[in-house]
């Protein structure tokens, strides 16, 4: 099981804050190029808290797979399906 530390949390805070600074963007009724703007800039953020979340439990469950004597290449394999498809 993965333990989702303090600095994930505080990654998804921060996503949190951005994206209730884009909706009182939106009430305020600036302009459409600023209001992408941060929604691209909290797509970012949240694409890079799912790969630290994601690389985070590849290391651990590969660890395990090793100690175990079991073969890795599944692990990596849907590490990276899991990111693909979030794409």
């Amino acid at each position: 099981m993965v333990e989702y530390n303090n600095q994930m949390k505080n990654r998804i805070k921060r996503i949190e804050g951005q994206l209730r600074g884009v909706l009182k963007m939106m009430e305020e009724g600036q302009d459409c190029r600023d209001v992408v703007s941060q929604l691209s800039a909290s797509r970012t953020a949240i694409d890079r808290t799912m790969g630290v979340i994601v690389s985070s439990n590849l290391v651990e469950c590969v660890q395990k797979a090793v100690e175990e004597g079991e073969d890795t290449t599944e692990f990596v394999d849907q590490a990276v399906n899991l990111l693909v498809k979030s794409r």
